[in-house]
């Protein structure tokens, strides 16, 4: 099985974290004129997909950690500047070797995935009549699942998988002392100061095509994913959530074995580049279509030579989309099973 910790689209979950951010903040200036009922029920369905958003980019493995700064106006005379930390553990694989599916000439192999990550913003309003107040995010994610990978040949293969998804957000307002009276009433809506736990369930499918070059291993992917997403429950906060989202990345990755022992284990170079278009709630929800990574690695090879080690090394990657932008840059570890 290999384990990826390269995953995807930081700047997505930190473009969601900012927005929710700046949205919540301009409420303290709308709860001065007074808000209707139906503004009230807007505002929370909005901070609803926003939190959906966060479940899953949070939480997903498919989408990495690492920093990212963000800059701009998130909401009609809102801007703010921000800064993401976020740490996650996770990966997928494939378990052992292909086996026959019964008559037909079709192989097959378990396939696993997971993911557990922490992730934390701080939102610095810079607006005249934000200006000063902050606010925080915190989240706390894990999944877990699997499927099969099924192969025509010896190139060409699928992977249905189900996974289920928990999160927790947590968000805080900080405000200068003359935004008291304005903050507790939109504290009381439930627009700030709020916890929700979050359950989504995740049907994906990889398709995936192996070409081999001499020894360079070049591998085109495609992942086509889907979430739905619901509250346990809200806290104190009456915020409901049920949506749905998506992204497709497509991927393509090289490894090229260099030819140069180093301790007696031969070095190899690779990476690759991926686009992912957002769907549903999370195109919505942070204004972004689509997104680009480009990672490189360079990392020993271990096959067969040390427990299920395929390859450890190091790797950094560089997100970029329509104003966005961060990077990510850590271990490279892969097994095989």
């Amino acid at each position: 099985m290999r384990q990826d910790r390269r995953g995807l689209h930081l700047p997505v979950l930190c473009c969601l974290l900012a927005s929710a951010g700046a949205l919540c903040a301009a409420q303290r200036s709308w709860a001065q004129t007074g808000l209707s009922g139906a503004e009230v029920a807007a505002i929370r369905d909005s901070i609803g997909n926003r939190i959906e958003a966060l479940t899953i980019l949070g939480g997903d493995f498919g989408f990495t950690d690492g920093n990212l700064t963000l800059s701009g106006e998130l909401l009609p005379g809102v801007s703010s500047s921000d800064q993401v930390n976020s740490t996650k553990f996770g990966g997928y694989g494939d378990v052992g070797d292909p086996r026959p599916l019964s008559a037909y000439p079709i192989g097959w192999q378990p396939h696993l995935q997971g993911d557990m990550g922490y992730l934390s913003l701080t939102d610095h309003f810079h607006s005249s009549f934000l200006s000063g107040d902050s606010t925080r995010f915190t989240d706390r994610s894990i999944e877990f699942g699997g499927g099969l990978r099924l192969w025509v040949n010896d190139s060409l293969s699928f992977a249905p998988t189900l996974m289920g998804v928990y999160g927790q957000a947590v968000n805080e307002f900080f405000a200068p002392g003359a935004a008291v009276t304005s903050t507790s009433q939109l504290q009381q809506l439930g627009l700030l100061d709020w916890r929700v736990d979050v359950w989504a369930v995740r049907p994906a499918l990889n398709a995936q095509y192996l070409a081999l070059i001499d020894r360079t291993i070049v591998t085109l992917s495609s992942d086509l994913t889907y979430f739905h997403t619901e509250n346990f429950g809200a806290g104190h906060a009456p915020i409901r959530i049920n949506g749905n989202s998506g992204f497709v990345t497509d991927k393509v990755d090289i490894d090229i074995p260099l030819g140069v022992e180093l301790w007696d284990h031969e070095l190899r170079s690779g990476g690759y580049l991926a686009r992912t278009e957002l769907l549903g709630d999370l195109e919505h929800g942070l204004d972004v279509q689509h997104l680009y990574e480009l990672h490189a690695r360079v990392v020993l090879d271990f096959l067969n030579r040390l427990w299920k080690f395929q390859w450890i090394g190091v790797g950094a990657s560089y997100v970029w989309g329509p104003g966005i932008q961060g990077w990510t840059a850590g271990l490279d570890i892969a097994f095989r099973f």
